[in-house]
């Protein structure tokens, strides 16, 4: 179970193998050591559809700019950051305020250790108290059953989560000279029909919660 430290937005767990899972914001000093991990899936697989790994200072602008409405965490383990997940605007239109964009990539040597759920649990905490009632995740996958590029890890992996698959674009991702399709799957963290709380950005809510 994560546990809240004396800091806002650090969290702790104990893993099987008796390691420290750190769970925190983001720092622009994390920036290099999450690019790396991004980049290993930027150039053997299709799960992102980037064909060249950003430079750091494109990756620090996207950072910048989550950071100002939208939480951005790390896993760290003995000081190394061994994953990230962050959201983002769903569509940029005022009336999906109220909806966001999930990501979540874990290094590729420490799959299947539970980080990559630790890190949307804590993701999706603060997304409720932004008054986010529903997640996505953009999601590709493959029409080969055995897809050297691509699996159905992250299908499975937000199936457990208590996302749905609601939609599919089919064939419209092009990559290592093959094409994919895309999936959304939903959760939703409010079940109401009634009129919203107004969102609030999460540069706003980390002030506020900062200062208690």
């Amino acid at each position: 179970m994560i546990r809240l430290l004396r800091k806002p937005f650090l969290f702790t767990e104990k893993m099987k193998n008796n390691t420290n899972l750190i769970i925190r914001l983001a720092a622009p000093e994390d920036i290099l050591g999450i690019l790396e991990i991004y980049a290993y899936y930027v150039q053997n697989t299709a799960i992102t559809f980037e064909y060249t790994i950003p430079s750091l200072a494109e990756f620090q602008n996207r950072y910048d700019a989550i950071m100002q409405k939208y939480p951005f965490w790390v896993a760290v383990i003995a000081g190394e950051i061994v994953g990230y997940a962050y959201a983002g605007r769903f569509i940029v239109r005022e009336a999906y305020n109220w909806t966001a964009e999930l990501s979540v990539y874990v290094k590729h040597t420490m799959l299947k250790k539970g980080i990559g759920k630790a890190l949307y649990t804590e993701l999706e905490k603060i997304l409720y108290l932004q008054n986010v009632q529903i997640c996505y995740a953009c999601i590709a996958y493959s029409d080969l059953e055995n897809d050297p590029y691509i699996n159905n890890t992250s299908i499975v992996f937000h199936q457990k989560s208590g996302y749905t698959k609601i939609g599919d674009f089919m064939h419209c991702g092009y990559k290592f000279e093959r094409w994919y399709h895309m999936c959304f799957m939903e959760k939703r963290l409010v079940s109401t029909k009634n009129a919203p709380k107004p969102f609030i950005p999460f540069s706003k809510l980390r002030d506020s919660m900062e200062k208690d």
